[in-house]
């Protein structure tokens, strides 16, 4: 249900208000307040706007980076220093983010957690703290960054299951996304997305019955997202602890560490990145043997999906891929008994070798798949797609394809370089290629490129077929 208030012009109507931050965000150093405030170039103000706005249209359906602006032009935040404390200065800010001229709570909450990650991130960088050109260091970083947002929680037995699946999804597929949620909810399990709407927002709904159903307290329905993702795609409100990582690739890792279980839903480029993501990790030699349950599941109209993904999967990183998931179609209650078997496993396995249920420390993910990946033209040309590679290599080339196929459609960046140079070029082995195109024909056919209600869907990418 979108909420948006209309003025009598016709346009959304805005309050300007100076508000508390609601839990977790007590002060701010001088330094750290003149930054957000900083409209230069090298100034976080315009981040934190942006970020900001995307919390405060909590709830709205689109996937366009440039319509929060366009819908609340004069929009703008200030964080104040006071004696006692600071204060979020809003002006011209979306009506609907409030009642009787009060924020709504969990509103309040997500725009503290977007000042609270924006100045951590960008103080340790400036500090020297993250050792980035290593790649334990960056494992070192998406921990701390967790750790700051009060994330991780010790002595509780594995019980996160990470949810996938795209934004842009049929009714039928959201309703089985909840279905699945009401499932893994009634076995106590927590849920982890993306933050969005579609197969994000579905789990989390599903599982609020259930665990209400329960009386089960202190539930977590964790959103992690990131700069280039929540201006096209707002937290739903479900959401009760976000938190913005600083790049898609941290923002991955952050998953993969935390999570127990992933589910996979219905989606397009976004999750097929995911999947690759996860894959390619799974197949490095380093991994063998640590288990990591993860599901593809959606009703039966989407059989066909899974049937796509799982035929380009086999082709491209061989047929013992399929060792690494499960595919159950129109059955939340095996997702969930499936996704429970698999977490204990994971339970005994962090036993038997003390590491921690909180984070996966053990998980070699290589620096491929930490590397932030830039995707222009000349290094979407340049990716490496042939089979020759060890998998987990040509998993890592993929999993970019498809990284910048996102940005193309939905990241602001990404649409600017569209817009300028025309479509990104993938090239690479024919058979593959031809693979690649078909599957990307498919997404678009399927609508699961941009979410519907705008014009026809116009690709950002040219597959080179030959």
């Amino acid at each position: 249900m979108n909420d948006t208030q209309i003025d009598k012009s016709g346009k959304p109507a805005t309050v300007s208000a100076r508000i508390s931050p609601a839990g977790g965000l007590d002060i701010l150093s001088r330094n750290e307040v003149a930054r957000l405030r900083d409209a230069s170039g090298s100034g976080l103000h315009g981040l934190l706007r942006r970020c900001a706005l995307a919390t405060l249209t909590s709830g709205d359906i689109s996937d366009d980076p440039r319509g929060m602006f366009e819908q609340y032009p004069d929009f703008d935040i200030q964080v104040l220093q006071q004696d006692r404390g600071i204060k979020i200065e809003l002006s011209h800010a979306p009506a609907k983010a409030f009642v009787d001229g009060h924020i709504i709570r969990g509103v309040n909450e997500l725009l503290v957690a977007v000042v609270r990650d924006i100045v951590y991130v960008s103080t340790q960088l400036e500090q020297g703290t993250f050792d980035l050109d290593d790649s334990s260091g960056i494992t070192h970083a998406v921990f701390e960054i967790l750790r700051n947002a009060r994330i991780l929680k010790p002595q509780i037995d594995p019980n996160l299951a990470v949810c996938w699946g795209g934004h842009s999804i049929s009714r039928d597929e959201y309703e089985y996304t909840k279905l699945v949620g009401y499932q893994l909810g009634l076995r106590g399990l927590d849920i982890c997305t993306g933050c969005g709407p579609g197969a994000m927002k579905g789990p989390m709904k599903g599982a609020t019955i259930a665990h209400a159903k329960q009386r089960r307290r202190n539930n977590r329905y964790i959103g992690i997202t990131e700069p280039g993702i929540i201006a096209a795609e707002s937290p739903n409100p479900i959401v009760n602890q976000l938190v913005i990582m600083p790049d898609i690739e941290k923002r991955l890792e952050a998953f993969v560490r935390m999570g127990h279980g992933i589910i996979v839903f219905p989606g397009g480029v976004g999750t097929a990145e995911e999947i690759l993501y996860l894959l390619g990790i799974l197949l490095h030699p380093d991994n063998a043997g640590i288990p990591f349950p993860l599901i593809f599941t959606g009703p039966k109209q989407s059989a066909a999906y899974f049937e796509q993904i799982d035929k380009f999967l086999k082709l491209t990183l061989g047929e013992d891929v399929a060792q690494h998931y499960k595919i159950i179609v129109d059955d939340p209650i095996a997702v969930s008994h499936a996704m429970v078997r698999g977490i204990d496993k994971v339970r005994n396995h962090r036993l038997d070798n003390k590491d921690a249920f909180f984070f996966n420390w053990s998980l070699n993910i290589p620096r491929a798949f930490q590397q932030p990946f830039m995707p222009t033209h000349e290094a979407m040309r340049g990716l490496a797609i042939h089979r020759n590679r060890p998998r987990h290599e040509l998993a890592a080339d993929l999993r970019r394809a498809f990284s910048g196929i996102v940005a193309g459609n939905v990241k602001d960046e990404g649409v600017r370089a569209i817009e300028k140079h025309g479509p990104f070029e993938i090239d690479g082995e024919a058979e593959v290629m031809r693979a690649l195109d078909h599957l990307l024909q498919a997404f678009v056919a399927q609508h699961r490129m941009k979410l519907p209600g705008g014009s026809a869907y116009v690709p950002c990418y040219r597959v080179l077929t030959r």
